[in-house]
């Protein structure tokens, strides 16, 4: 039996979702573009998924664009959004974004680099959040969009996009559309909070979900789009999708992706509290098994409590490698990471650890461990009691 500890890479299907996408994989499966009785079946199911998803996330349903995952709602959020803002609203081609952000939009990022954008990269503390004060002085009424995640899928620290000073607040002064990453909030965080921090004059203006890490199917994601907010389609093709991303809309993945998010809405508080009784546990276990075998093991990001997603822990292990204490663990029947799955065959220390102060030897030592709805305590006890032997070992 395998104690999978690494949900922040991905989440099992839950029941409720399997049971829900069933019927669309095997009866209702015509297309929904389609006008006879079978594909307006389909339609029927999509449009629902649609306004459920709409509904757990506090916008319309028209503003919700079904996607292939949170990857490409990142990129047509800022290929899309960014120069539909330049040429609708006349801004200049500038992004700003943070140092700590996924691959999926740092990559988009330095695509507008490559054709000419101006994309001012903000630093973070040691902790991995944003500094409000450096966003201020690039930001400008004249930026064409801002983009900064949620929480960070690496070491789990919330950014401070709510309340006074925060991002949002900054955006929404000076009239400029902001991108958030949610791909690792939602389910855990508050997103109708966090979609009331815009409106058509600046502030939250689109914010990106995946369903595979909140127990939704992989291969699906949306990405909302307040409305009046411009967005050039990056697929051309059908029109689907009110022509904001052509292609034959997968109605089972959209299913399961509202189901999930639904269901994670309705249990919000009490898996809160779970998880974070969990992680607690996990973290001062860590750190004690650590202390007993001579390591100098560190939590990376923000503290318990202190603007950190309930389910993640992430530490450095200076003196070892991180991959050989995770090579010990797999053996011992623990699935862990060391960081972001889609840069798990790199050879390069995380960017985040890196903008975050640490050494590139620190950061090549990170072991993270995260927890979602099919946790439980028996897998921190198999970590926990696998870890004094996977660190000994790695010291020889």
């Amino acid at each position: 039996m395998t104690h999978y500890l690494d949900h922040a890479a991905t989440s099992p299907p839950t029941r409720e979702v399997l049971e829900a996408v069933w019927p669309y994989l095997v009866q209702v499966t015509a297309n929904p573009a389609s006008v006879h009785t079978p594909g307006q079946q389909a339609r029927d199911g999509l449009e629902r998924a649609r306004a459920a998803a709409a509904a757990a996330l506090g916008c319309r349903p028209g503003e919700v664009v079904f996607t292939s995952g949170g990857t490409e709602a990142d990129g047509l959020a800022v290929l899309g959004v960014a120069p539909a803002v330049v040429a609708s609203r006349g801004r200049e081609r500038h992004l700003v974004t943070t140092a700590v952000e996924h691959a999926a939009v740092l990559e988009p990022a330095r695509e507008l680099e490559r054709r000419g954008w101006r994309v001012d990269v903000v630093g973070v503390d040691g902790e991995g959040r944003v500094d409000v004060a450096a966003l201020a002085e690039v930001v400008t009424e004249r930026t064409a969009l801002v983009s900064v995640m949620h929480a960070n899928n690496e070491v789990g620290t919330v950014q401070p996009l709510a309340g006074p000073g925060g991002v949002a607040e900054l955006c929404a002064q000076r009239g400029v559309a902001l991108h958030v990453d949610a791909v690792q909030s939602a389910g855990v965080l508050d997103l109708p909070g966090l979609w009331a921090l815009g409106s058509s004059a600046g502030g939250v203006a689109a914010v990106s979900v995946s369903a595979h890490k909140l127990g939704g199917l992989r291969g699906s994601g949306l990405l909302a789009v307040r409305s009046g907010t411009p967005l050039e389609p990056l697929a051309l093709g059908g029109g689907q999708e009110r022509g904001r991303r052509s292609g034959t809309v997968d109605v089972a993945s959209a299913v399961g992706l509202a189901t999930a998010l639904a269901g994670a809405a309705a249990r919000r508080e009490h898996e809160v509290a779970r998880l974070a009784g969990l992680r607690d546990r996990l973290v001062a276990g860590v750190l004690r098994a650590g202390a007993a075998a001579g390591v100098d093991v560190s939590l990376t990001g923000a503290a318990p409590g202190a603007g950190r997603l309930p389910g993640h822990a992430s530490f450095v292990l200076p003196g070892l490698s991180g991959e050989l204490v995770l090579a010990e663990l797999d053996l011992a029947g623990v699935a862990c990471s060391s960081g972001s799955a889609c840069s798990a065959d790199s050879d390069d220390a995380s960017h985040v650890l890196l903008a975050m102060g640490l050494s590139e030897d620190a950061a090549r030592t990170s072991v993270r461990a995260t927890l979602g709805w099919s946790s439980t305590e028996a897998d921190v006890d198999a970590l926990l009691e696998a870890l004094p032997t996977a660190l000994a070992r790695a010291q020889r």
